[in-house]
């Protein structure tokens, strides 16, 4: 794409969380470096290292010595998903906040196919296209997916998509409570609650080359379906601050 004059004023955070991913930390940083630099000229990268048991966090602290434009925060001890993207969406200081994961799994190139979708949505929530996972793992997301797009009313085709952008002002409008997997659709959920529109976009998804995925064994999925029927009417009762309704 052309650089956009428009495009480029856009001040963004991206961020992406780490467990034990020390075969992928650099080789993710220094794409997000490239990629943000492509679409703005303000910009910060958010290493969040959530409790890694290898080498992550000190290839995250050595980048960050490295590269002014990135910072590396840990969570001691490991926190789950949603406590590290909570901690992303927090420690985010741009207006718009992007995020994805860090094994590599997507292109940081493709943030350019959501960010014209901003003239017209809030928020854009990408969905994978031709997911490269194991069969049992898009059967589960398929279930999930359809689990609580009918609970909450979201209707996405990819909830649980780790490439999108927010405003970075819901993230004080709200109150996030997931520590797992239901993060994602507890934040769509309660924007949409409080008027947010969605946009959706496709972008590809690649194999995983090192490390092991942690989102499908058993104990995530349970943590996922608890939260979900916990969080449920607390997520229907979001409002404004001050709103008495």
């Amino acid at each position: 794409m052309q650089d956009d004059p428009a495009t480029k004023r856009l001040s963004l955070t991206a961020f992406f969380p780490c467990y034990n991913e020390e075969a992928n930390v650099e080789k993710t940083t220094l794409a997000a470096i490239e990629s943000m630099a492509r679409v703005s000229d303000d910009f910060e990268i958010i290493i969040v290292n959530d409790g890694s048991k290898d080498q992550t966090g000190q290839i995250a602290d050595r980048l960050a010595r490295e590269h002014d434009n990135v910072r590396a925060v840990h969570n001691n001890p490991n926190l789950g998903y949603g406590g590290a993207l909570q901690r992303g969406f927090k420690e985010a200081t741009k207006p718009w906040v992007f995020y994805t994961d860090g094994d590599g799994q997507f292109d940081f190139k493709e943030i350019e196919a959501l960010l014209p979708l901003l003239d017209k949505y809030d928020i854009v929530s990408a969905y994978r296209l031709d997911r490269k996972d194991p069969f049992v793992r898009k059967v589960n997301a398929f279930c999930w997916t359809s689990l609580v797009n009918v609970v909450f009313r979201l209707w996405l085709r990819d909830i649980d998509c780790a490439f999108k952008i927010f405003p970075r002002k819901l993230f004080d409008e709200i109150e996030m409570r997931s520590m797992g997997a239901l993060i994602d659709t507890e934040v769509l959920a309660r924007a949409k609650r409080l008027g947010y529109t969605i946009g959706q976009v496709g972008v590809h998804h690649y194999p995983r080359e090192a490390g092991e995925q942690t989102g499908a064994n058993f104990r995530v999925i349970a943590r996922a379906f608890k939260e979900l029927f916990l969080l449920r009417k607390d997520i229907g009762r979001t409002a404004k601050p001050g709103d008495d309704t």
